[in-house]
């Protein structure tokens, strides 16, 4: 695939995402900080797509780069929502 390609693809996948996370309430974002995870995890698609059909080097160097920050979103999404809904858990008695 032609560098420019994989340019323009990535620029598309940025506006769509400003967009998405822009049009989000700030009441809503906390519910819906999960869902966005599943965003992340389609960047993450996405990185693997063109980390697979990229011919120069450079543009794999740039897809491994990619693939391992978006990981490091779906990862970090993930944990943060984890502790969110540890929060709403209700406590033993007798337990801190």
């Amino acid at each position: 695939m032609h560098p420019f390609v994989l340019v323009g693809l990535f620029i598309v996948c940025a506006l769509v995402g400003y967009k998405v996370i822009t049009n989000v309430p700030s009441l809503l974002h906390t519910p819906l900080m999960t869902a966005m995870n599943a965003l992340a995890g389609i960047a993450l698609l996405g990185a693997l797509t063109c980390t697979a059909m990229a011919v120069y080097t450079s543009n794999q160097i740039l897809g491994y780069l990619g693939i391992f920050l978006a990981m490091v979103n779906v990862a970090g999404g993930f944990g943060l929502s984890h502790r969110m809904l540890k929060m709403f858990k209700h406590k033993e008695v007798g337990q801190k």
